[in-house]
C-alpha cells in the first residue's frame, strides 16, 4: 500500500492562559485511508508544578484521560463518540482557550500511522 497522508497535533497544557507558556503533553494523530485516530499522552507534573504551583493537576489529567476515549469513539465518548473519525478529529483539534489546547494541525506521508504517532510524539512531547 502506498503512502498515506496523516494530519497531527499536538495537546499542550497552558497552567496560566494569559501567560501563553505551555508544556505539549500528547500528540493527535488521523489517518483517514487507514482508518486511524489516536492520542499518545504524558503529563510531565514536576514541569507544570515548576511554572503553576495552584495547578489542579488531578483535573488536568481527568480532562486529558477523555481524549483517547473521544479517539476510539462509542458510548464511552458520549455523543462525539459517534461522530466519524474525522469530525472527532476536528472536535479534538479545535481552537479552545481553556487550559488544555491543541497546537495547529500539521501533516505528513506514511506507512504506519502507529510508528508515525510514535514519531511525532518522541520529538515533540518527549
Amino acid at each position: 500500500m502506498p503512502a498515506s497522508a496523516f494530519e497531527y497535533a499536538l495537546i499542550r497544557v497552558v497552567p496560566r492562559v494569559e501567560r501563553g507558556e505551555f508544556v505539549n503533553v500528547g500528540a493527535l494523530l488521523l489517518c483517514r485511508q487507514r482508518r486511524f485516530l489516536q492520542a499518545r499522552l504524558r503529563l510531565n507534573g514536576d514541569l507544570l508544578r515548576a511554572m503553576a504551583p495552584a495547578l489542579d493537576l488531578e483535573a488536568v489529567a481527568e480532562q486529558l484521560d477523555l481524549i483517547p476515549l473521544v479517539c476510539a469513539g462509542g458510548r464511552g465518548a458520549g455523543p462525539i463518540g459517534a461522530l466519524p473519525l474525522y469530525e472527532r478529529f476536528r472536535w479534538l483539534t479545535a481552537p479552545r482557550s481553556t487550559i488544555i489546547q491543541p497546537s495547529p494541525v500539521h501533516v505528513g506521508l506514511c506507512d504506519d500511522p502507529t510508528a508515525a504517532l510514535e514519531r511525532v510524539f518522541r520529538q515533540m512531547v518527549g
